[in-house]
């Protein structure tokens, strides 16, 4: 497959500004770790390979388990996710695949687990990080793809 068009050059302003949501993100009260659980997890859901290849490999290079990462598609049968992250994870699983508003269980587990504060940068997280997936998956760069170093986009 080739390229269909060079979003990052094409789309230059469109694309700065959502750096400006990464740059916000990075100053998050939500941990970084959790956001990048989150942006992973999004990104199996959308099936954005770019950003798993990402993803993983920054998670991994900050300590993250391998075990944690290769089980995350079904976080909610295993035993390695905290409350917190189980709650997030719903909350941004629940935003990708939107079917209506957010179901009032997973608001509520949300609530008793975010500030109000850290719910709306959770919310923008799980934003961000569709639209980064479909960008890419819109204009796939396949050639692109496993070539990822850790921390390259590090803001």
């Amino acid at each position: 497959m080739k390229q269909r068009v060079n979003v990052f050059e094409k789309g230059q302003g469109a694309i700065k500004s959502m750096y400006g949501l990464g740059i916000y993100l990075a100053k998050s009260p939500v941990e970084q770790s959790l956001l990048n659980l989150i942006y992973f997890r999004v990104s199996q859901v959308n099936g954005c390979a770019y950003c798993l290849d990402m993803h993983s490999k920054d998670l991994l290079a900050k300590g993250e388990t391998g075990q944690r990462l290769f089980v995350l598609d079904a976080w909610r049968e295993a035993p390695f996710y905290t409350e917190r992250e189980r709650a997030a994870l719903a909350w941004a699983e629940a935003l990708t695949k939107l079917a209506g508003p957010v179901p009032d269980a997973i608001y509520e587990e949300a609530s008793k687990q975010f500030s109000e504060e850290e719910l709306v940068d959770l919310t923008m997280a799980v934003i961000t990080i569709n639209s980064y997936n479909r960008l890419n998956l819109a204009f796939p760069a396949p050639a692109v793809v496993g070539t990822y170093k850790p921390g390259a986009h590090a803001m």
